[in-house]
């Protein structure tokens, strides 16, 4: 069990009688540790549904899950391994209805947010909806309801926010809906408010793990207080540094308190990185130096010195495109140290910066090249149009109180039922306290809707239904496949999209995406599991069942397959990712640190004390450049341009300060990408001249 663990590794997996800290450095191991410990809670005797793992993502969850089962086989599907939000809808489908929510409740959308949002706000613009929505996400992540919110609103605006929330509040209780927030506020209200519901849950997980602690929000550190419990079998594993969402509330805070709240608390240190080499681990340490230590730690590594961490200075954005890719080609050609032995196909190398619109002259200069490249963070497959409108179809099934669902069905495709017949229909609704189609088939319906427009409701709303029944008794992949294609074909779906698109190739990709997305629901009805002998055994779930879940990872999902490209992200995306060549692009003073104060054109870079707001996202931004120099494994780039667009004019640039910060030797760290080419192009004449004595 312990092969492979160092010392402290081994200290952490084998606690397992109280509450434990593990400070797990960049590439120090933590997910092993993570499924080592779940290993041992099992051979001491803790039943493995009674262990959760808690992770941010579903891709974290399931290369968890994954490594579990190396470990512990057939036992790692009892084990609860999910993300925060998927641990909340549990809780709630199991014990919501004590808050009044019935267990086929939905999980809106941000688009489905903002439409509400901006009906309460009495507004059509979506801009405005969305800063509604920030504000009132950052609240309820601090757990704020409104009439919290507004006691606490510190102006006019804020008041006017917190009454917007009331009243969205008012419409998610009527359309038996919660928005992603929710999925973390309501099981705290639940386990807070309610005894019974606490000791059930403190009874049904004996021990959890919970990964990327420092990423914990106010409202998930008093979950999983409640979780806990007393007897506090829980374990953290998280890092300091690397905490980089403060924007979307996260808090170091839940860091801090963890000692004052658990006095007991034992903290390990992971130091040892396996990930990268000596000059990039000093280059990390020297960065992240000048920020207070809660727990100071240092990374060491056993994989050698490596190349030096090279800095690239350039004149523009397009110039340090440009010198980028001349890298990738140089490494690739092996004609530089860093490209001597394996690690040359495109997968081995990412472009990473702060700010998404930052891509755009890196994919130009790629595509010049002809090297394929991703943009990661891109579109997620669940938020375009076409998936979004099948998934309204499936919300309805599930909910028939989901307002905005009912909405997206009856128009995508259009049945012949106007906007006026559905504003009609929302004034019903709204004066007699019903859902949209619970009044479908209201007595008194007719004495608001003209005749013509009564029939063509009805007969959606009997669709609807027997929709709903024969999914529900829709069981394996076969069927599934059959059922979804007589749907689409029934609504007229594929002619939807055409009629909608003047480009015939557009929607020919987005019916492909379609059948894509169906072919995806029909395998959900049919996975494989292993049986008791070890073979595969073949379950089959209802298509009503896979719908219920839909929500959920469409609003986490992140479907990336493996490809031989070259990664393009930002630097927030990368966190928890690493690839052998590694190029820090744009770490320029505005950029990395990003503009802090408005009065100071530097980021505060000034003589004067920062005030304390600034000094914190100094420090955030410093964590950002340092987990941006622990993706490298094996070779790092950081480059900066002596002047940036700034509108339509070009303006002087400074070099980031965290360049000085990596305090590199100066001898090795400049790198002129110019000579690189020279010997590119010298090894490519070369072997053009090698081959025609050959073929001669």
């Amino acid at each position: 069990m312990s092969a492979g663990l160092n010392l402290a590794q081994l200290d952490a997996v084998n606690y397992v009688s109280g509450p434990c800290l593990v400070l797990a450095g960049a590439g120090s191991g933590k997910t092993r540790v993570i499924t080592h410990k779940i290993q041992r809670l099992i051979q001491v005797g803790v039943e493995p549904k009674k262990i959760a793992a808690i992770t941010f993502t579903n891709k974290a969850a399931t290369e968890m899950r994954e490594r579990a089962k190396g470990l512990i086989g057939k036992a790692a599907k009892d084990v609860v391994i999910c993300t925060f939000h998927a641990l909340g809808v549990r809780i709630m489908r199991e014990d919501g209805h004590v808050l009044g929510l019935k267990p086929q409740f939905s999980i809106l959308d941000a688009d489905d947010v903002v439409s509400i949002l901006k009906d309460c706000g009495g507004t059509t613009d979506s801009a405005t909806a969305r800063q509604w929505q920030w504000t009132i996400s950052l609240w309820k992540n601090m757990g704020l309801n409104a009439a919290q919110a507004a006691a606490q609103a510190p102006d006019d605006n804020a008041r006017v926010i917190a009454r917007i929330m009331a009243l969205y509040e008012e419409r998610l209780t009527a359309y038996q809906s919660v928005d992603f927030d929710d999925l973390i506020g309501l099981p705290l209200k639940l386990l807070a408010e309610h005894e019974e519901v606490r000791a059930k849950w403190q009874k049904t997980l004996a021990h959890v793990l919970v990964d990327e602690y420092q990423d914990t929000n106010a409202t998930q550190y008093e979950v999983l207080k409640h979780i806990v419990g007393e007897r506090a079998c829980f374990t953290a594993v998280g890092d300091d540094d690397q905490s980089i969402y403060g924007w979307r509330g996260a808090t170091l805070d839940n860091l801090k308190r963890l000692p004052v709240d658990f006095p007991n608390l034992k903290v390990i240190k992971l130091e040892q990185n396996y990930r990268s080499t000596s000059a990039i681990l000093r280059a990390a340490n020297n960065v992240i130096q000048p920020n207070p230590k809660l727990f100071p730690k240092t990374l060491f590594s056993e994989l050698g010195e490596g190349e030096p961490v090279r800095v690239v200075d350039a004149d523009n954005e397009e110039h340090e495109a440009e010198r980028a890719v001349a890298r990738i080609q140089s490494i690739r050609a092996g004609t530089s140290s860093e490209g001597m032995g394996q690690y040359r196909e495109f997968k081995d190398f990412a472009i990473l910066y702060r700010a998404n619109h930052m891509a755009r002259p890196f994919e130009q200069a790629l595509r010049r090249a002809q090297i394929p490249y991703k943009v990661s963070g891109g579109q997620s497959f669940f938020d375009k149009a076409e998936i979004k409108d099948l998934c309204a179809w499936f919300r309805l099934w599930i909910n028939n109180d989901d307002d905005p669902a009912f909405l997206r069905s009856v128009t995508s495709p259009k049945r012949g039922i106007g906007h006026q017949t559905l504003a009609q229909l929302g004034t019903f609704a709204t004066q007699y306290k019903l859902s949209l189609f619970e009044s479908l088939f209201a007595s008194s319906l007719p004495s608001a809707v003209s005749s013509r427009a009564i029939g063509s409701l009805h007969e959606f709303g009997r669709f609807v239904n027997d929709l709903e029944y024969r999914a529900r008794h829709t069981l394996g992949k076969e069927a599934a496949m059959a059922f979804l294609t007589e749907w689409l074909k029934d609504i007229g779906y594929e002619k939807h999209l055409y009629d909608g698109e003047d480009n015939e190739k557009v929607a020919a990709a987005r019916w492909t995406n379609v059948l894509e997305f169906c072919d995806w629901m029909a395998g959900r009805c049919g996975g494989e599991i292993d049986d008791a002998s070890g073979a595969q055994a073949t379950v089959s779930k209802s298509l009503l069942e896979v719908a219920q879940t839909i929500s959920l990872i469409s609003t986490l999902n992140e479907r990336e397959q493996e490809q031989n490209v070259v990664t393009l992200s930002t630097l927030h995306a990368s966190k928890g990712l690493e690839w052998p060549h590694v190029m820090l692009v744009g770490v320029n003073e505005g950029l990395l640190p990003f503009k802090l104060g408005d009065d100071d054109e530097h980021s505060g870079r000034s003589d004067g004390p920062m005030s304390e707001g600034i000094l914190q996202r100094l420090q955030e931004e410093r964590r950002l450049m340092y987990v941006g120099i622990t993706r490298a494994q094996r070779s790092l780039a950081v480059s900066w341009t002596r002047r940036r667009k700034k509108g339509r004019e070009m303006v002087a640039a400074l070099p980031s300060r965290f360049i000085t910060e990596m305090a590199l030797d100066k001898s090795t760290a400049k790198e002129d990408p110019r000579e690189k080419l020279k010997a590119l192009r010298a090894e490519f004449a070369k072997r053009a001249a090698e081959a025609a004595e050959v073929k001669s």
